[in-house]
């Protein structure tokens, strides 16, 4: 695939990603009557969702990334260049911040609406720290021993680590930054979001090397 191919596949994914988390977030919000349990749940189920089929239709062609966590991860094993690497991370950011743009002209939300919800503090980084080491490690593994159940493997893991992470898995960098465009369910406030953008980067380079060395063959 050329470049170009394969940074619109990025952006695009991403797009959709975050039209998907936040679209749904507004959705379950607007339904939920208050209760906050179902609206976690109808965004959950929505992103899980959408990104097998994501990764189902993008993987062939860049990758299926979309976060810039999982290109950290790739440069650092040499499966990608590190001048595409930057290439793929701004395609994943400025996809995801147009994604939640659309989200809010679909759902006659302010288009620019930055985020006043706090997420911060030592049990939401360590959560972050815990969603992006294992979805790092899910990938990894997923393509040392079943390649094909990468898509699979990647939405279950995010449907099951919104609920059992405190801060509901943003395990994204690209995710965090769209995210604290929008004043919604799925919000994150502006200055909570380098706290969880140098976590998650944290967690992608120690996962790289933990799983790099748990899946070695031979004595390593």
């Amino acid at each position: 695939m050329t470049l170009t191919r394969r940074l619109t596949a990025e952006w695009l994914g991403t797009f959709s990603l975050l039209a998907t988390v936040v679209g749904s977030g507004i959705m379950a919000e607007r339904l939920a009557g208050g209760n906050v349990a179902i609206a976690l749940l109808g965004n959950t189920i929505p992103t899980g969702a959408i990104l097998v089929v994501l990764i189902m239709v993008f993987g062939p062609i860049s990758g299926a990334h979309f976060n810039p966590a999982v290109t950290l991860s790739f440069a650092l094993r040499g499966n990608i260049a590190p001048r595409i690497a930057i290439l793929y991370v701004l395609a994943q950011i400025v996809g995801g911040i147009v994604g939640v743009f659309g989200a809010h002209v679909m759902f006659e939300h302010p288009l620019f609406d930055p985020s006043t919800t706090e997420r911060t503090g030592p049990g939401q980084w360590v959560a972050e720290f815990v969603a992006t080491f294992g979805l790092v490690g899910t990938i990894l593994g997923c393509l040392k021993a079943r390649p094909a159940a990468v898509p699979m493997a990647v939405g279950l893991y995010i449907t099951a680590a919104y609920w059992f992470t405190s801060s509901t898995s943003f395990a994204n960098p690209a995710v965090t930054i769209a995210r604290a465009f929008s004043n919604t369910f799925a919000g994150i406030a502006p200055a909570d979001v380098v706290a969880f953008v140098s976590v998650q980067l944290l967690a992608a380079v120690l996962a790289t090397w933990f799983f790099g060395w748990l899946l070695a063959e031979g004595d390593v």
